[in-house]
């Protein structure tokens, strides 16, 4: 990577450590991502004793922790996602939650999943804006403003803000299929669902004067993941969006897991990332407009017609879920977890090498595996690719893959030299 941007791992005793896995905190560029937090006492290692709000509690203060050792406050979280072991504990997190925000909101999703590391009964995951950046050799907007937006033609919750940019990413809440006029779930089954979600997505996007096609990342969330291709057909009918984009056949980098439940008992649930061209000021006009989206594809990776391997923007590289198939083959490879593994990390590898980067340049990765208790014989594998434990990293387990693949991972990669303007 060359020098102009420079990936900033730290640690703090006031959280709890990777064990040399992972790092509390990756800033990059305008951008901090911190590792999925669980409700871990920091001195002992331990859970913490009591419920659920007890859990939801010690999250929240290892982030917090985290943010203040590293000079920023609460209010910089861009992105909040709540894992909940059971769906009907969210009622019990949110009082806690409200605690820690208790004006400003970030963008939010909750989900249910099916297991949590350490048998935890909720694990809490901030991304959070750097305003200062992380530039050593040269000069950078200081004091980046955050802007945020509601409109009334998608759903609103007095918990979570519809869209939060900054500099050159607008995050969006995970949108429900609800109609935003009476709050409720739309009629039908999935496929109705999954439209109302996209079209609660546009809708924001719209009031922001944003392009559909302007999304770098969709993350769907099913209820039942045999559900996947009714909400393909669906998908294919909002992606590419406009003329430009259906000339290049542009795509979304996309990741699909299965939810054990989703808030209002929804079918589907989808969350977006989106390129903010303009930034947010105080930025020069030349650092700022007309930054174009690379979208890329190797042969060397799986290649799917409804997602891309990996679009990058400004200075992130968003990379599809990876899965544990052979490229030339496109089916899964023979063996285990830990074979499975390998070849997950095999495919991020080419597609990062495929787009002139290194897997030291991995800020974030996300891990979802079909049973938790995996994970031991996944960590042997991913020391191997990552043997400095530098990316922030999240663990989830879930009831089903695609291909009922026992594990799937996506990561989030820096982009040193940026993506240029239009020529």
């Amino acid at each position: 990577m060359s020098g102009y941007n420079a990936v900033s791992a730290k640690n703090t005793e006031n959280a709890p450590n990777g064990n040399g896995l992972y790092s509390q905190s990756v800033a990059f560029s305008h951008y901090n991502n911190l590792s999925a937090q669980l409700p871990i006492e920091p001195k002992t290692g331990q859970l913490v004793a009591g419920g659920v709000k007890e859990q939801a509690e010690q999250c929240f203060k290892n982030i917090k922790a985290i943010v203040d050792s590293i000079d920023h406050v609460m209010s910089d979280i861009v992105r909040i996602t709540v894992f909940v072991k059971d769906i009907k504990d969210v009622d019990a997190v949110d009082e806690v939650y409200k605690t820690f925000f208790p004006t400003y909101v970030p963008a939010r999703t909750t989900v249910a999943v099916e297991a949590l590391p350490m048998d935890a009964l909720v694990q809490i995951e901030a991304l959070l804006s750097h305003g200062e950046g992380t530039i050593p050799n040269a000069p950078q907007a200081g004091d980046l403003i955050k802007l945020t937006n509601n409109t009334a033609n998608a759903p609103t919750n007095p918990l979570s803000t519809q869209t939060v940019a900054f500099s050159h990413y607008n995050y969006l809440s995970a949108q429900l299929p609800m109609d935003p006029k009476t709050g409720r779930l739309v009629t039908g089954g999935v496929k109705e669902q999954a439209a109302q979600s996209l079209k609660n997505i546009k809708a924001i996007l719209e009031s922001i004067d944003v392009p559909f096609d302007d999304i770098v990342k969709i993350t769907i969330f099913l209820k039942d993941l045999s559900d996947i291709e009714a909400v393909n057909e669906v998908y294919k009918t909002f992606f590419p969006d406009s003329a430009i984009a259906r000339a290049v056949a542009y795509v979304p980098a996309r990741t699909v897991v299965a939810a054990s439940a989703l808030p209002m008992d929804a079918l589907v649930q989808m969350e977006a990332v989106v390129s903010h061209g303009d930034g947010t000021p105080p930025q020069a006009v030349e650092d700022r407009h007309g930054i174009v989206i690379w979208a890329n594809n190797t042969e060397n990776a799986p290649k799917s017609p409804l997602s891309t391997q990996t679009v990058a923007f400004s200075h992130y590289n968003h990379l599809s879920g990876q899965l544990p198939l052979d490229a030339k083959t496109g089916q899964l490879v023979a063996g285990g977890v830990k074979e499975q593994a390998e070849q997950c990390l095999k495919n991020v590898k080419a597609i990062v090498e495929s787009i002139d980067h290194v897997m030291d340049d991995v800020v974030k990765v996300n891990i979802f595996v079909k049973n938790i208790e995996d994970m031991d014989a996944v960590d042997e594998v991913y020391k191997t690719f990552f043997p400095g434990g530098v990316p922030a990293r999240r663990t989830v387990g879930v009831s089903a893959l695609p291909e009922d693949a026992l594990i799937q991972i996506d990561v989030v990669v820096s982009n040193a030299e940026g993506t240029p303007p239009k020529a």
